[in-house]
């Protein structure tokens, strides 16, 4: 694997899965606080980053629409769900010694600011880690599209997408141990071979701007400043470096 460049600001996607550690739900807080030391002692070394949160611990949209609730409903429910990770996760940061600020997607002033790209890259700019809630603040999109969608207004230089596996494969590797695994893959092959480690709008919309994604592990034992130096296993989606 090439050494990844010297990246000024990252676009950070936290499924709520993740902050659900063991659990099938919830926050288990060892999980939470070890994705929160990983990325303070990578905000303390002067890269920037920002934070999209999932909901999928507390409530998942899609799920809830198929138990009968209208989606519209279901995915504001959801947006709900990825404030309450959102604060949760802004807190531990700021615990391990790193400036942070939440915002949302959705108006709720008591709670967060509201998100415009102006203020979250000013926040950027001042050291502050932006924890971004409320995934678009619109119904239907996922928050894998609200990573690409942020990544791209606010500048940054890439998208890394924490996973439970070490990168792209061309199969589910828990159910397949033979699936190939792909150290670079394009923007339509990942489109066209359906693979799902990010829905296909995410990938349109990182082709359509030349937003390059990495999949890697999130136990891995370099955590994400290994990822950063190239040092640690991962799948670039997007052009070749």
């Amino acid at each position: 694997m090439p050494m990844a460049p010297a990246y000024k600001r990252i676009l950070l996607k936290v499924s709520g899965e993740a902050l659900a550690g063991d659990n099938s739900f919830g926050i288990e807080p060892a999980f939470l606080q070890g994705i929160a030391k990983q990325i303070a002692d990578t905000a303390n070394t002067g890269v920037q980053i920002a934070i999209v949160v999932g909901g999928g611990n507390i409530f998942r949209g899609m799920a809830g629409a198929a138990e009968g609730t209208d989606r519209v409903t279901a995915d504001l429910m959801g947006m709900l769900g990825t404030m309450i990770n959102a604060l949760a996760l802004s807190n531990a940061i700021s615990r391990q010694g790193a400036k942070c600020k939440p915002y949302s997607a959705a108006s709720m002033p008591s709670v967060a600011d509201t998100f415009t790209a102006r203020d979250a890259k000013l926040a950027l700019e001042e050291g502050y880690v932006v924890v971004l809630g409320g995934g678009t603040g619109n119904p239907f999109f996922t928050t894998d599209t609200a990573s690409t969608l942020r990544a791209i207004e606010l500048e940054c230089d890439v998208v890394l997408k924490g996973t439970k596996v070490d990168g792209v494969y061309s199969e589910d590797p828990m159910k397949n141990p033979n699936a190939t695994r792909y150290d670079h893959v394009s923007y339509d092959e990942v489109i066209g071979k359906n693979l799902r480690v990010m829905d296909t709008a995410a990938f349109a919309l990182a082709r359509d701007n030349s937003m390059p994604i990495i999949v890697y592990a999130l136990d891995d034992a370099a955590g994400l400043a290994g990822v950063l130096a190239g040092t640690s296993r991962y799948t670039r989606v997007g052009e070749p470096i």
